[in-house]
């Protein structure tokens, strides 16, 4: 069951409509249990005393009670301003998860203004946010910025109560519905991290589990296992180097001297790689993403790439994060917002590492049956089969001295369309997943052996999940075209393993 609050103005009404028709639920507004004196001290501009609300909450909690009773989740909307009143609705019932829809005094002041035939007036704003007491860590709230429209205001509360459809084919049905942090693992959702040189610092927990999202790029930090990293990633007052950890749209890789031609358009892009002549990992990388919504164990940001010299098309881009029993799950949703049809492509960048003080002992499986070659400026020439090369790692062997900076497809996958690289320990008794979903049909493997700083250099292994090959956006090869409101999903997670 779902519990949506907020002050008057917030949205709760239509999103808890929207939210429930997207989970299949049923749905209550609380103001449907005030009794009709409470209706008429509002209308009447006075507010609500604790003695007002008692009755009213002890309707909505009877409600509650009697569809858990019925084992039908649902979805209520109540503005519950106080702790105390959220105590009294969720005290004693762990099937509930509250959501609570947050926006500045400015934006909801306006929202009510412009409100018609509703019995709350504007001028109640002030004393509501005096009342206003925000949901504290032990409550566990899930936290959505309103400054979106409402259908993105539902589809960001679904995805962090981890009931949204098509979340479902990403994880077991035991991780649909991942339990709560305990007090012992327990630490405050995103916003309580200061800030660092690359922007907020979204911190997400899930029991021994810790990941690191930057506003920067949306780029993933840090990810470790009950204290264990298995990210060669970055620290919050550094600056990002060598690509770590970031999201790659709308291409990954390069594309050579960085022109290509779409539907009979010629178009240059920045040289972002001048040495070789090349644009490198597409446009979003030095953007500043904003945070949408947030929870113990998930955030959801997003940006837009609008058109510019190079690519004309404007992109809506959302980045997902869950932490749960699986692990890390990641989602990256572009939508072209535009009128003409777009290419896309995308790929993320992290570096892991399994505790060894260099990639050459470490064990790597890639279950690819085929590797492309590339010319001196790392662009494909060719895709050649790996069996009986030095490039194939169908088989857990060490990396060794061996050089890779190399593009992997025709990748092994499982009944649910899964494909996975593992990083492993020399012992073989632990390592780390790659899960690479249908949409990721190549991976570049990376040793690091061209990095600018020589400290950095063979010190972990990037594995980067790719839409398309490098060079798509003039070859074609596997390259996507959004169509106008087109969506595309790249899936990818990162799952920790030990053995006996």
């Amino acid at each position: 069951m779902a519990l949506v609050i907020g002050v008057a103005g917030s949205g709760k009404s239509t999103v808890g409509r929207l939210l429930a028709d997207r989970l299949g639920r049923p749905y209550r507004d609380a103001d449907d249990f005030h009794p009709p004196a409470n209706r008429a001290k509002m209308a009447a501009g006075e507010p609500l005393t604790d003695a007002d609300r008692r009755p009213w909450l002890d309707a909505i909690a009877a409600w509650m009670d009697q569809e858990i009773a019925a084992r039908q989740p649902a979805v209520v909307t109540c503005s519950a301003l106080k702790r105390a009143y959220r105590d009294h609705l969720l005290g004693g019932r762990p099937e509930v998860r509250l959501v609570y829809l947050h926006g500045s005094r400015e934006l909801i002041s306006s929202r009510l203004a412009a409100r018609h035939g509703h019995f709350f007036p504007a001028a109640l704003l002030d004393s509501q946010f005096a009342e206003l007491e925000e949901p504290e860590p032990d409550e566990h709230p899930c936290v959505v910025e309103i400054d979106q429209l409402p259908e993105a205001v539902a589809s960001a509360s679904a995805f962090l109560l981890g009931a949204e459809q098509e979340r479902r084919t990403l994880i077991t049905e035991a991780a649909a519905a991942p339990a709560a942090p305990t007090e012992e693992t327990y630490m405050p959702p995103s916003a309580t991290v200061p800030a660092g040189a690359t922007g907020e610092q979204w911190q997400l927990r899930h029991g021994g589990q810790t990941a690191v999202v930057v506003q920067l790029g949306a780029a993933l930090r840090h990810y470790e296992v009950d204290g264990r990293p298995l990210l060669d990633g970055f620290t919050a007052d550094a600056r990002i180097t060598g690509g770590r950890g970031q999201l790659l749209v709308p291409w990954p890789n390069r594309v050579g001297g960085g022109r290509y031609r779409f539907d009979d358009s010629e178009l240059q892009l920045p040289l972002t790689e001048p040495e070789e002549h090349n644009a490198i990992h597409g446009l979003l990388r030095w953007t500043a993403w904003q945070l949408l919504a947030r929870a113990d164990d998930a955030v959801r940001v997003g940006t837009t790439l609008f058109p510019q010299p190079g690519y004309p098309f404007r992109l809506d881009v959302l980045a997902e994060y869950r932490l749960g029993p699986q692990g890390l799950d990641v989602a990256v949703t572009a939508t072209n917002a535009g009128d003409t049809a777009a290419p896309y492509g995308v790929g993320q960048h992290p570096y892991l590492t399994v505790g060894t003080d260099g990639v050459d002992p470490a064990l790597l499986t890639v279950p690819a049956h085929y590797c492309l070659s590339t010319d001196e400026h790392g662009l494909p020439v060719g895709r050649e089969p790996v069996d009986g090369t030095a490039y194939d790692f169908r088989t857990a062997r060490p990396i060794g001295e061996q050089r890779l900076d190399t593009a992997f497809t025709g990748l092994d996958r499982d009944a649910c369309g899964w494909a996975v690289v593992t990083l492993a320990h020399p012992s073989g008794r632990h390592g780390v997943d790659v899960r690479l979903g249908e949409s990721a049909r190549y991976v570049q493997v990376y040793t690091g052996d061209t990095l600018a700083e020589p400290a950095r250099r063979r010190r972990g292994v990037a594995v980067e999940a790719m839409s398309c090959p490098a060079d798509a956006f003039r070859s074609g090869t596997d390259l996507t075209v959004l169509e106008p409101g087109g969506s595309h999903v790249l899936r990818w997670g990162l799952t920790y393993w030990e053995s006996a």
